[in-house]
Formats: C-alpha cells, structure tokens, sequence
C-alpha cells in the first residue's frame, strides 16, 4: 500500500459512521437495499425507510413475494420511486436465478434488472469483498482532488477517471474493499463538494489540489437542481395520494393536489406508463 492508501483506511477506522448496512452481521441483501436506496437521496433520509424495508422484507424472496405496489408504498418519500420497481425485479430474478441469494460476481449482478456498473461494483466490494473500483460522486470528487488537482469532477464519468482509479486501487481484495468505501467516506464528510474541511483532511500534504492552491472549477457550467414545479414534483405529490390510499382513489382527489392540468394529466400518464401506478377504471388509480 502506498501513504495514501494508508492514511485513508487509519481515518476511516477511526471516523467511519455506524450504518446498518456496515455492520458485521449485514447480508448482501442490506448492502443491495442500500444501494439502491442511496442513490441521489442522503443517508438520514434513507435509514428509517431502510430499517422498515429490512424488517419488513430481510430477503429477496420476501421481497419478490409482495406487490409491486406495496414496494411503491414503502419506499415513502425517498423520490426517484422507480428504484422499487427495479429493486423488486432484481429480487425476483435473484429469486428465479441465483436460489434467493444475491449473487457475488460483478457480472451476475450488472445482469440484475437495475443494476448499473456503478451498484454492482459497490454491492460485489462492500457485500463480497471484492476488488472493483466504486465510482459515486464522493469518490470521483476526492480523486479528481487528489489525484488531478481538480476542485469537481466531470458531470459524466470518463474513461481517464475510470483509468485513475483502477490503477489506484490497493492490490488484493480486502484492502481494495476497505479503499473503496474509505475514499467513499472521505468524500461525503471532509472533502464535501462545497465548504471542503481541508485542515481535518488525512491526505491534505499529497492532495494535488491543495498544492495548486485549491483553484476554482473552471468546467462547462453545472445546472443546478430544480424541484418546485418540476413534473417529479408532480409526480411526488400524485403519488403521496395514492400511497396514503387504502385502494383506488377517484380522479379529482389527484386534481386537486396540482392546479396544472396539462402537466398533471402528462405525469399521471407517465406514472402509468412506468408502472408506478394502474388505471383501475376510467376514473380511478390506484398502487399497482
């Protein structure tokens, strides 16, 4: 292991969060529920819905036995709803594939319904152990750092990061899990993308970007995230009716949560199609 590596596993055995699914006892199911759940959504947000979800379905046939609808309605407020619909799908092919086990190998897992490069490296790293590098936006953004110099990373993961980070990676495939998760760690509580705490930092002596005097992002400008009148809010609030629903519920109980008509008909629509939500008669909608 070179310092850098060192440093960041002695921070990270002595800085690390207690998260249920880090725990010892954690099955491979947590960190895939994990997974999913974290995507785009912080951790406090996620542990109450998680610890619900894992009581409720500890594994995938629990899961893949129960409705797509109830997945839906679990998943709460955590946004981004399609991920219960893919999260069932992988524990039903789990199920029909693999005996109910999750699968270890990084491909049996990238050929999950759901399940990108990026979850699949980080559910075979941090559920198995195995040595892959885990590429969210608290990696790249401490690599592009450290590494390159760079205050943030590309909006899209490019072939050059990739490259980096796998040749950074620690050589056997309990160190290299270890790595993956402490970079990981770093980045969503020192080396944050806005009001970075350099001075607690382990590697601030070797981070490429210190040296050059933390220069500003000078990239294509980065869109921020909008929600208030968006169609996901839309979506959100037709949703939060129908799972608060204890079957279908009438048309003008969604009108009267969202005054655009065009907009709202457009998401109603598009909930259907993607199969968060079943017409249950001309009039009425309800939880698949």
């Amino acid at each position: 292991m070179s310092d850098l590596h060192e440093r960041v596993l002695e921070w990270y055995d002595e800085h690390a969060r207690e998260l249920p699914w880090r725990e010892e006892s954690a099955t491979p199911w947590a960190v895939m529920v994990s997974e999913f759940m974290l995507q785009q959504t912080p951790v406090s947000r996620v542990l109450p819905v998680f610890e619900q979800w894992m009581g409720t379905w500890p594994t995938p046939a629990d899961l893949a036995e129960a409705s797509t609808g109830d997945a839906v309605r679990a998943w709460g407020r955590l946004g981004y709803p399609r991920r219960a619909l893919r999260l069932h799908a992988a524990a039903t092919a789990i199920v029909a594939e693999h005996g109910g086990e999750v699968p270890d190998s990084h491909a049996a897992l990238r050929a999950l319904p759901g399940v990108g490069d990026y979850t699949a490296a980080a559910i075979a790293s941090f559920a198995f152990g195995r040595r892959h590098a885990v590429l969210d936006t608290n990696v790249r953004r401490v690599l592009g750092r450290v590494v390159r110099g760079e205050e943030l990373p590309p909006a899209s993961l490019t072939r050059k990061e990739r490259e980096s980070a796998d040749a950074l990676l620690p050589g056997d495939d309990a160190t290299a899990a270890a790595w993956a998760v402490g970079v990981m760690e770093l980045g969503a509580l020192v080396c944050t993308a806005t009001k970075p705490r350099c001075p607690a930092c382990p590697v601030t002596d070797l981070c490429a970007w210190v040296a050059a005097g933390r220069p500003a992002y000078d990239g294509p400008p980065r869109r921020g995230q909008t929600y208030a009148g968006t169609d996901r809010q839309c979506r959100g609030r037709l949703l939060a009716v129908l799972r608060e629903a204890d079957g279908a519920v009438h048309r003008s109980r969604l009108d009267a949560v969202w005054s655009d008509g065009p907009q709202r008909d457009r998401c109603l629509a598009s909930l259907v199609g993607d199969g968060l939500v079943a017409a249950t008669s001309p009039e009425t909608y309800a939880l698949p």
